[in-house]
């Protein structure tokens, strides 16, 4: 299981359509924070960043049974990272690095 990957991210807080899941692809998934309705997007995305949620969240245990780098409670995150941009997630450490 990867605790570290580079890819490029993708914002979501709601679906409009099927075309949304689409769009995200091996990208890594970026939310404020992730209820059970958001599991089936874990088997698409590369990796999972929060703002909020810890070691025993749901995000972050789903993302351990994918077997997907994920960095929980950036308080963050959301603000800061765009859809589009290329980062890397290094679940291991913790730490989401935004390249330029």
């Amino acid at each position: 299981m990867p605790s570290r990957i580079q890819c490029r991210l993708i914002t979501f807080s709601i679906f409009d359509s099927y075309a949304d899941l689409a769009a995200l692809g091996d990208k890594a998934l970026l939310l404020s924070a992730i209820s059970p309705a958001w599991t089936p997007l874990f088997a698409m995305a590369s990796a999972v960043v929060t703002d909020i949620g810890g070691p025993l969240s749901h995000s972050s245990i789903v993302a351990r049974e994918y077997g997907i780098p994920a960095v929980m409670a950036t308080g963050v995150a959301t603000r800061l990272i765009h859809t589009g941009q290329m980062i890397t997630v290094d679940g291991s450490a913790g730490t989401v690095t935004l390249k330029k």
